[in-house]
């Protein structure tokens, strides 16, 4: 046990040690753990899963409950703090609370060797206990079956889509990654598949379960109403003339119809209201997703780290007539770069590639190697984080704009970086 008063700074890198390896999928470890810190479980407990949209659609699912409820959210991965994981009603975890949990989760694993997202999810589950939240909101972190957050008995789950990601642990098709994502129905409860493209093995997986899906554009619909409005149908309840969500992107309104649809299924709609729903989606904050700053040039943030979500960047720019002048990359080394960077081509007019701040990151050499190849055109190379700004400065200039993208390891280091310039 470590002694008392250690800073999460320090409990952080110490975390990094007690597994083997980053990533090892399983549910037994953490289960075994689970049992023996007994945790008291809140009043009702959701699950967030899919390739892309978790973040967004757990931010909307908490402004929406957040106003009845105590909610805690917890996702992954953080864009600059960890404390960032850790949430009750939209406010971080204090140092001293996550560290009280980690102290907890310390004494009840003796020799279980925790993954860092393992240990981090069961100190989650802690933080909400000792906070007393009525709902608790958990992002899976890869996958869903096998992922540590489906150890937690949902009273409801959302699967925002399912594309291409994590390919080298989840399968190499949208039908072996539809499978697992669909780990975290539960029979009898409801599950909302949030896009109308639905692999047929996530219908088939409910069947064999008995969970009650309900799926984007058969049992609600949702219809653009100009470019501020929109309106939506479920089950038994339409709203119209809502606002559209705080949060920059086309793909945003997908992401509120399927949290709609998930306070519907748990009778939780009735009691919003248009006015309620309005309040919430315009009061949505969430860093490193279209997060704009600007500076002598736009700076535009985005996490976009898969081929879904790049084409859906793409559309973001097309739509808000965002063309970069220039866009600084990087990329882990799990993930498809030729996917990534290949539909912002015909969006970026100059490239810089970065190391993300990862041990699974690309060298950027390498990375400035394939982004030239897919892209036909030059890619410089950025040693450090102030090299690839200064590049960008001096490329943009002043009135242009800079796309930062590829990861979280590259979007929040440089977050980070760029506001200790100021």
């Amino acid at each position: 046990m470590p002694p008392a008063g250690l800073p999460l700074s320090d409990w952080l890198r110490r975390l990094e040690t007690l597994s083997p390896r980053e990533i090892d999928l399983g549910l037994g470890r953490v289960a075994e753990v689970l049992d023996r810190l007994a945790p008291q479980p809140p009043d009702r407990t959701i699950l967030v899963g899919g390739t892309n949209g978790k973040g967004s659609s757990v931010e909307m699912l908490r402004a929406l409950l957040s106003g009845s409820d105590v909610v805690g959210t917890y996702t992954s991965p953080h864009v600059i703090r960890y404390n960032e994981r850790i949430a009750v009603n939209g406010e971080p975890a204090t140092d001293d609370a996550i560290v009280a949990a980690f102290e907890q989760v310390e004494a009840a694993r003796g020799n279980v060797p925790l993954t860092y997202f393992e240990f981090g999810t069961l100190a989650a589950l802690a933080v909400f206990e000792a906070a007393h939240v009525d709902t608790a909101i958990l992002e899976v972190g890869l996958g869903g079956r096998l992922d540590a957050v489906n150890i937690v008995e949902p009273d409801a789950s959302l699967i925002t889509n399912v594309s291409l990601d994590h390919c080298d642990w989840l399968g190499h098709d949208v039908e072996s990654i539809g499978y697992e994502k669909a780990g975290i129905m539960r029979a009898g409860k409801p599950v909302v598949f949030a896009d109308t493209d639905m692999p047929a093995a996530v219908a088939a997986h409910a069947d064999e379960l008995g969970a009650r899906l309900i799926r984007a554009g058969r049992d609600y619909t949702w219809t653009p109403a100009g470019d501020d409005r929109w309106s939506w149908r479920g089950r038994d309840i339409e709203l119209t003339d809502l606002a559209v969500p705080s949060l920059l992107g086309p793909m945003q309104l997908q992401n509120a119809a399927g949290a709609l649809a998930l306070a519907e299924a748990l009778g939780l709609l009735q009691e919003l209201g248009t006015e309620k729903v309005n309040r919430a989606l315009t009061s949505l904050r969430l860093p490193g997703r279209m997060q704009t700053i600007e500076r002598e040039q736009e700076w535009l943030f985005d996490v976009a780290h898969n081929p879904a979500a790049a084409e859906a960047l793409a559309a973001s720019l097309r739509q808000l007539g965002a063309r970069a002048s220039v866009a600084i990359v990087g990329i882990l080394d799990d993930k498809i770069v030729e996917g990534i960077v290949g539909p912002l081509a015909a969006e970026v007019d100059n490239w810089i590639a970065v190391t993300a701040a990862s041990p699974r990151a690309i060298d950027a050499a390498e990375l400035a190697r394939r982004v030239a190849n897919e892209t036909g055109k030059a890619c410089l190379i950025a040693e450090s984080l102030d090299t690839a700004i200064e590049n960008a400065d001096a490329i943009a200039g002043t009135g242009g704009r800079t796309l930062v993208t590829g990861s979280f390891y590259t979007v929040g280091p440089l977050l980070e970086r760029l506001s200790t310039r100021d």
